[in-house]
């Protein structure tokens, strides 16, 4: 992994703000989350969490519905990564292999939040699968690149 500085980090930060901007459609209860998936500055994939189709009748989302479930797996909505990789597979399969997920979670207000530890198994095998190369978090130490097979085997060891 490591830490974006200087003209990378500048670029990260493009990015992030990006997956600002789509986290803003989620439809999710429980967090309002947003993906892009960048190769050669050019956005190939976005997604936003919200139930399958946009279909609200389909929210399950309340934790008291689902206590019993992995952290990753509580909520019935797509994940904004799931979303952002379908659509850079329909729309530019031939961009994925290289490219960077940005992921970014945002509060009520729209604001930011700081990202965790990697932690969705199914997110790291999905972005492993299709060839993306980095995932990137923005953590509260800054914004951090890890390649994808990292990823994967950090998301397997999170134990939160």
């Amino acid at each position: 992994m490591e830490f974006l500085c200087g003209e990378k980090e500048v670029e990260a930060v493009r990015w992030m703000n990006a997956a600002c901007m789509t986290a803003r459609h989620a439809l999710c209860k429980r967090a309002k989350c947003g993906a892009v998936i960048v190769n050669n500055s050019e956005i190939i994939g976005k997604g936003y969490n919200a139930p399958p189709l946009d279909n609200i009748k389909c929210c399950m989302c309340s934790e008291h519905l689902r206590p019993n479930k992995q952290k990753y797996d509580a909520t019935c909505c797509m994940h904004a990564e799931w979303r952002a990789i379908i659509d850079a597979l329909k729309n530019t399969a031939e961009k994925i292999k290289g490219s960077r997920l940005y992921f970014i979670r945002i509060d009520d207000n729209g604001m930011i939040k700081k990202s965790e530890k990697p932690y969705c198994t199914v997110c790291s095998r999905l972005a492993l699968d299709t060839g993306i190369a980095e995932f990137l978090l923005w953590h509260e130490d800054g914004i951090c690149a890890y390649p994808t097979d990292e990823y994967n085997n950090l998301s397997y060891q999170f134990t939160g």
